[in-house]
């Protein structure tokens, strides 16, 4: 979490759940790239399924996992066609408009721009020269880097963070349980959790891009901090190329301990951990 931290009044959500959309058309055959825009693309009907798979999970993680029965959800997505479709099947399918509080599309959660219409050849060599160059700091010819993105997201966390510390997310009934879900793309993802938790460059260009309607739980952790490690196991935390330190401090935000797991007063009481 920021350095600041929050005061003591500010109703923090219980979790920051962010999501990949589903597999698009552009995921199966890259050469729609050539005559559709990026932004328009749309999901496959695999990635239909895969948004319904996930919407049942999450409504599992924020029903059964809570402390309270009164929870609600607040979605945050990008404009692109794939995001919204995503979106809009994970709600239908599993969230009664009684829990959805609100709804709010988010430029700055966009996808890396590669450029308009692309050349199927031309966005392989892209992509060879950046995974030369470095993913962070290579800037795509007509397009964005990584560290462009991370700009951008790092605004987005900005306002977030504003509007956490003054309560404006859920100021019309405090006794809520709010999750936040961010429905956005793969690299996006990545570097909000490079700017949440404060992670360099290195670090960054060790981690794993998320798979389709994946999905990582930023949950409350006994401080008040974010944590990966309070919903998700410590195989997945190095599957997704999390070093030993990054590991350890994700205990630490989750239990206030680095190497006391074997303390049980420090393990979560579900089994999600293991």
């Amino acid at each position: 979490m920021k350095s600041t931290g929050f005061t003591s009044e500010c109703l923090q959500p219980k979790r920051i759940i962010l999501v990949r959309h589903g597999e698009s058309e552009g995921n199966q055959d890259e050469e729609v790239l050539e005559y559709i825009p990026n932004y328009k693309i749309k999901l496959s009907n695999k990635g239909i399924e895969q948004a319904q798979n996930v919407g049942s999970e999450i409504k599992k993680v924020v029903s059964e996992y809570g402390e309270s029965e009164n929870w609600k959800v607040l979605f945050y997505v990008s404009p692109s066609e794939r995001t919204k479709q995503t979106l809009g099947t994970i709600i239908g399918e599993e969230f009664p408009e009684e829990k959805v509080i609100g709804l709010k599309e988010e430029c700055r959660l966009r996808e890396q721009h590669f450029g308009n219409f692309q050349e199927l050849e031309k966005r392989k060599k892209i992509k060879r020269n950046r995974n030369r160059y470095g993913k962070f700091f290579y800037r795509v010819p007509d397009g964005e880097s990584s560290a462009d993105v991370y700009d951008r997201v790092s605004s987005f966390l900005e306002t977030l963070w504003r509007e956490m510390e003054t309560n404006r997310l859920n100021s019309s009934n405090p006794s809520e349980e709010l999750n936040l879900i961010i429905v956005s793309h793969g690299l996006t993802i990545l570097l909000l959790l490079m700017k949440w938790f404060n992670w360099t460059v290195e670090q960054f260009e060790g981690l794993k891009n998320p798979q389709n309607c994946e999905y990582k739980v930023l949950q409350l952790g006994c401080n008040g901090e974010y944590s990966l490690a309070i919903h998700h196991k410590l195989e997945e935390l190095h599957a997704w190329g999390l070093s030993e330190e990054m590991i350890q401090d994700q205990i630490f935000r989750a239990y206030g301990t680095k190497n006391n797991l074997k303390n049980t007063k420090f393990l979560p009481k579900s089994d999600v951990f293991f």
